[in-house]
């Protein structure tokens, strides 16, 4: 018959049940459609997304075609968004230049929050040289201006696919948030689940997938959230100085440099580009908001 050592089933019980935080994920979702932003925020976004994808398949024209008898027309007829000075249909070009913005921005914003997830939290749990060298890292490329970094080694990547932008962007944006993980990882590691944890032998990385990062979940969400607005925001802007999406691929950046010069003559080429890129900042940054209120209603209590 074997024997039960009561001190290792009391750390086992307590490391069991604190694990992982209580399952408040319903509870964070319900606050955050309380708030009337998020919902316009939820839909807005999911409408441009719709519209992004499926708009293109209903359009008469692609971004590619070019209507001869159109040079340069306002909006109205077949070009809903008015042509280019070669007849290309803007409304087209706009629709596959979201696209091209809303992917980078679903795929950097959330890969940027992973590194910061992971280097947070390695720097707060181990300490020690790991921790002053990511935070001497941290503090360089915070110091360093990222988008003259990424203006210099541009040319190096324009002969690669916007996957090679999506991954500097995301390299420039995750530095604050890995802070913010990184102290409250110093915190936790001092809790009793993870202290219990550590004493039965679990080893580093597995305490921090199961107790360090469930337990900095929302704040991970709040920056995925809010970080998809912000890499639209980085691409459209290294797009507008040429240092982005390449010919032949469109983003809404691109686009806004190419009509700039016609802002004032024929003001439906850059303002229509714009409202979209404004429209599809805002969604998103309407429902990171919201996300960051229910998770800390001190931050923007009484706003709806």
């Amino acid at each position: 018959m074997s024997s039960i050592d009561p001190t290792t089933t009391t750390i086992e019980t307590e490391a069991d049940s604190a694990s992982a935080p209580p399952d408040v994920r319903h509870g964070v979702l319900r606050r955050t459609f309380r708030a009337k932003r998020a919902w316009i925020g939820a839909i807005a976004l999911a409408l441009i997304t719709l519209w992004a994808f499926v708009g293109p398949l209903l359009a008469p024209y692609n971004a590619t075609d070019s209507d001869v008898l159109a040079f340069g027309a306002a909006p109205g007829g077949g070009h809903w968004f008015g042509t280019n000075d070669i007849g290309q249909d803007v409304y087209a070009q706009t629709l596959v230049g979201l696209q091209k913005s809303i992917i980078i921005g679903l795929i950097a914003g959330p890969l940027a929050t992973l590194i910061a997830g992971f280097v947070g939290a390695i720097a707060g749990y181990f300490g020690g040289v790991a921790d002053r060298v990511i935070v001497w890292v941290i503090d360089l490329l915070l110091v360093i201006p990222s988008f003259f970094i990424l203006v210099l080694v541009s040319p190096i990547f324009k002969q690669l696919s916007w996957v090679a932008l999506v991954v500097l962007i995301s390299v420039f944006s995750w530095m604050i948030m890995a802070r913010v993980v990184r102290g409250q990882t110093m915190s936790l590691r001092e809790r009793d689940f993870v202290k219990a944890a550590r004493y039965m032998g679990v080893k580093p990385l597995t305490i921090i997938r199961r107790h360090i990062i469930p337990n900095v979940a929302s704040l991970l969400i709040i920056d995925a959230t809010l970080g998809v607005g912000a890499a639209i925001i980085f691409e459209s802007t290294l797009s507008y100085f040429g240092f982005g999406i390449q010919v032949p691929d469109v983003s809404l950046g691109s686009l806004l440099a190419s009509y700039s010069n016609a802002a004032v003559t024929r003001p439906w080429l850059f303002a229509l580009p714009a409202a979209t890129l404004i429209a599809t900042v805002l969604a998103t940054s309407l429902l990171g908001d919201a996300f960051r209120d229910a998770i800390d209603p001190t931050s923007g209590a009484n706003r709806d």
